[in-house]
C-alpha cells in the first residue's frame, strides 16, 4: 500500500514537472511577482488584493467587473477586453487561459453573457465555472470574470 502511494505521488509530481510547476518551484522562490504595472489594490494604503499573481508558468488574474450603466452584453464585452489587456501585459493571452470563473448578477443573463463570451478564447476554450451571486456582484457590475492562464 505504501509503495503504491509513493508511485502515485511520484507520477503526480512528474506530471506537475511536465507543466512547469514542480521544476519552477525548485528553481525559484514559490511566489513571483509580475511587472509593477499590474499593481496591488489598496484602500487607505492597506493592501486588499493583487491584480495578478504568478507561480511558475501560471498566472492568476483578479476578478474584473464593469462599473458603468449598460446591459450584460456591454458589461461582458468590456470585462473580456480588460481581461485580455491584463493577460497581454503579464505576458500571456486569451488563448493561454486554462480556467475561467464567471460571476453573474442575475442567472437570467446567462444566455446573453454566453453570446458575447463565445469565441473570445480561441478554438480551444478554457474550462469554466459560472455562478449567479446572491445579492449581486460587488460594485453594481452585471458580470465579473477572473481566470488562470499560463505564460
Amino acid at each position: 500500500m505504501k509503495a503504491q502511494r509513493r508511485s502515485i505521488l511520484k507520477r503526480l509530481m512528474t506530471s506537475f514537472a511536465g507543466i512547469g510547476i514542480a521544476s519552477e518551484a525548485v528553481a525559484r522562490p514559490l511566489e513571483q511577482s509580475v511587472p509593477e504595472a499590474m499593481g496591488v489594490v489598496t484602500t487607505d494604503d492597506v493592501p486588499l488584493y493583487s491584480s495578478v499573481k504568478k507561480l511558475g508558468n501560471l498566472l492568476f488574474l483578479f476578478g474584473i467587473g464593469a462599473h458603468f450603466e449598460g446591459d450584460v452584453k456591454a458589461h461582458t464585452d468590456h470585462v473580456l477586453n480588460e481581461l485580455e489587456k491584463e493577460l497581454v501585459k503579464a505576458g500571456s493571452s486569451m488563448e493561454k487561459v486554462l480556467k475561467v470563473s464567471v460571476f453573474l448578477h442575475d442567472p437570467n443573463d446567462y444566455k446573453a453573457m454566453n453570446d458575447v463570451y463565445k469565441g473570445r478564447f480561441g478554438s480551444k476554450p478554457p474550462v469554466r465555472t459560472t455562478v449567479a451571486v446572491r445579492g449581486g456582484v460587488p460594485g453594481d457590475s452585471l458580470v465579473e470574470i477572473d481566470c488562470i492562464a499560463h505564460l
